[in-house]
This record gives structure tokens, sequence and C-alpha cells, in this order.
């Protein structure tokens, strides 16, 4: 071994594993796929193609060092150290679900079937990795800062976000909440609020400006159209589809919160207000009558490694 630091791989069940666990035998996934018109040899050789991804990959890093494989529905339990290499064999949104649950960890993110996933986390390819993960440890390679949104509540809960955090109901209909920017209140009825990281800025943010764009009928004509730099430490908020009345206002629907700005939301919901981070909704916290949100950047800073 070339070193005694760990490596944690971390990867994601196949969609095809995620069929067989739903409905016990592959024989009956292929039925289900199959009945609905879908082809089960393309969920197949996806399956194979990852599978095979990861265990030369974990078989090249055992001739580097401890390597222990971390599959995703345990990150929020497991307790990284602070000098661990994590590796993220997958799609976008692993290396994203991952990023917030480090604190400066290096991250190298690998792509394990480019020929199907094209993400723009996904730097490195499985032939890459050996001379990449040297580099590493040699601290040798470039890597980027990731700046990530963070909520705390006044009940003592907290949750992270890489790309956005979506503070609302949990089923398709209105959050009631008093939103406070700067010590200026207005109580809001919409269907949620979405805080975008620069990060997540080419995502969820994009396709609320886009959708604006739309609805006035104008071409795009906003400094904000192509994002913002992954390490910007200032984050946007967006409010969906905010409904005026006589006790609702929408002044506050969009604006910029910075390390100087107070940004809270206290909800008004009986029932059914969840805040949840980059599109988890199994990781929400509760947000009923009572709870105060208070979103902030993080001083958790995600460390992406990059070829350049």
């Amino acid at each position: 071994m070339l070193t005694d630091r760990k490596i944690v791989v971390v990867t994601r069940k196949t969609r095809l594993q995620e069929l067989k666990e739903k409905y016990c035998t592959l024989g009956q996934a292929k039925f289900y796929l199959e009945h609905l018109g879908e082809s089960f040899s393309d969920y197949e050789e996806e399956s194979t193609l990852y599978s095979n991804s990861v265990a030369q990959s974990i078989s090249l890093l055992k001739t580097v060092g401890r390597v222990q494989q971390l599959e995703r529905s345990v990150l929020s339990t497991y307790l990284f150290s602070p000098d661990d290499v994590i590796v993220v064999i997958g799609q976008d949104g692993l290396v994203a679900n991952t990023l917030k649950y480090l604190n400066g960890q290096p991250v190298v993110a690998v792509n394990p079937i480019p020929q199907l996933y094209d993400g723009q986390l996904l730097p490195f390819l499985e032939a890459e990795l050996g001379e990449v993960i040297l580099q590493v440890l040699n601290q040798s390679i470039n890597s980027k800062a990731i700046a990530m949104a963070e909520v705390n509540t006044n009940i003592g809960q907290t949750l992270l976000a890489v790309n956005d955090l979506f503070i609302g109901p949990k089923t398709h209909t209105s959050a009631r909440y008093m939103m406070s920017v700067d010590n200026q209140q207005e109580e809001q009825s919409s269907s949620g609020v979405i805080i975008s990281t620069g990060l997540g800025s080419t995502g969820w943010f994009k396709s609320i400006i886009t959708g604006a764009s739309g609805i006035m009928d104008k071409p795009i004509n906003h400094h904000l159209q192509n994002g913002f730099s992954w390490d910007s430490e200032f984050l946007y908020y967006s409010v969906r589809e905010p409904f005026p009345s006589a006790n609702t206002k929408c002044s506050k629907i969009f604006g910029k919160i910075t390390n100087h700005s107070k940004f809270s939301m206290s909800s008004k919901m009986a029932e059914n207000g969840v805040i949840f981070s980059d599109g988890i909704e199994q990781d929400c916290l509760e947000f009923n009558a009572g709870t105060v949100a208070n979103i902030s950047i993080s001083s958790r800073v995600g460390n992406l490694i990059t070829p350049h």
C-alpha cells in the first residue's frame, strides 16, 4: 500500500437492483418493465457496466490504500475521518449528495459509463483513477471549492445543501409562512421557496429564470442566466407561485442571501411542511407551525478534485 489514508468509495444501487428489491426477483422486474414497453436489456446493460466499473475501480484502489465501499443510503450515518479520500462512482446527484456530508475532504468523481452519463461533476474516467489518486495523495492536483447552503431551525435541526434547499409543502398544496429578509417581514402563500447555491444555479435555479422569461414572453436578459460560480459566497431565494391575497403579499419573491444577510422563514402550516435538500426528500426536516428556519451560507465547503 502507498498510503495509510482510507479511501472511501461511494456507490449507489442501479435502477435494476432497485427494481429487483421492489419486485423480489429479476424475472418479476423483467416482466414489469416489458409489460410497460420498456427494454429490460437497457437496464441490464447499465447495471453490468456500472458494477464492472465499481469492481475494477476498487481493485485498483486496493493497491494504493485501505478501501471501504459505502452505499448512498448510509451516507447520513457514516462518520468520515478528516484525512479520508473520497471516490464517488455514479452520476451528478451522487456527487452532490456525498459532498454535503463532508467537510473539506477531497472528492474524486468518476464517470463509470460515459456513453450514458453526461455530468458536469464527473471530470474523470475509470482509466484515469490511478493517476488521479496519486496526485491527490501528493497534493499535486487542482480542486474547486463548493459553497453550500445551511438551514438551522429553532428546535436544533440542521441540514446542508450542495445544490438547493426546498422549503414548502410535502404535497401539491400551498405553503403558508412568514418570510423575514433583513428583519423585514412578509406573510406569504406559495408552493414553496427554493434557495440555490452556485453549484445549483445551472439546475433548478435556471429553470425558474427560464420559466419567468417564458411567462413574460421576453428573452432572458439577466446576469444570472448562466448561473453563478460554485464557490460564490451568496445564495439566491426564489418563491414558487406566490399568491397575493388580503393577508399574503408578494413583494419578496426573488433575492440574494449574503454573509451579511438575515433570512428566515416561520411556518404557519399545521402539518405537511418540509425542508429538504438536493432533491432528497427522505432526509427532510419537518417545517410545521412554530418552526423557524434560518438560512445562510455554510461554513463547511466541498472540495471537488478537477483536472485543471
